[in-house]
């Protein structure tokens, strides 16, 4: 569960970032991006849907800990948490719709196959990854409001870099409420939450500074 909610926070944490400056970690983007092809109903549990390597997910992990772990939250850790809490809502839009999940998953076959044509970093498939939020989840509303730099915010890549990390945001969410996960989490067992996430963490390869 700790992982899937792992998944939210990371793709949270890669608007954000984004948003911000144009850029984010490219590991983290990458693992976010290949969950999409994932099947909606895949088995395996949350590290299989996360190509089973609990390091890729280092980004998500160590921001669980800094929001469920920092009452006053102000800055770019507000917007963090507004972006989780507003893909979790649209996760329950689109779980609640059946012809958007029909949608969703013939999208998501898509592209699958067209990442075995582009790369992952390529333009064209974070314009159809942004596509597939823009025509079937923000519909359903209500739209996540994006905060940061308005000359970043202009940039056609960013705007589809952004909407694609979104959407794996809301598919994780799809995930964390497979396995459990749901708003109660959040109110009352927030600290065993961030130990698990510390735990995690604890169990990673350490990164040089």
């Amino acid at each position: 569960m700790t992982l899937a909610f792992a998944g939210i926070c990371q793709a949270a944490h890669l608007a954000q970032q984004l948003a911000r400056h144009g850029r984010c970690p490219e590991a983290a983007y990458h693992c976010s991006l290949r969950s999409l092809t994932h099947p909606l109903n895949g088995t395996g549990g949350a590290l299989a849907f996360f190509g089973g390597d609990e390091a890729a997910l280092r980004f998500g992990v160590e921001t669980v800990i800094a929001v469920l772990n920092t009452p006053a939250q102000k800055g770019a850790l507000a917007d963090i948490t507004r972006y989780s809490l507003g893909m979790i809502g649209l996760e329950r839009k689109v779980t609640k719709n059946t012809q958007a999940m029909s949608d969703l998953e013939q999208r998501l076959r898509q592209l699958d196959r067209q990442l075995q044509h582009f790369g992952i970093d390529s333009s064209t498939l974070a314009s159809s990854t942004a596509s597939i939020y823009t025509d079937i989840v923000s519909p359903l509303g209500p739209r996540i409001q994006i905060t940061g730099e308005q000359p970043i915010l202009q940039n056609s890549l960013v705007q589809s870099r952004v909407r694609a990390v979104l959407l794996t945001g809301v598919r994780s969410a799809m995930l964390w409420q497979q396995c459990g996960g749901g708003r109660l989490q959040l109110l009352f067992s927030r600290g065993k939450m961030v130990e698990m996430a510390k735990l995690i963490l604890s169990g990673l390869p350490h990164v040089d500074a």
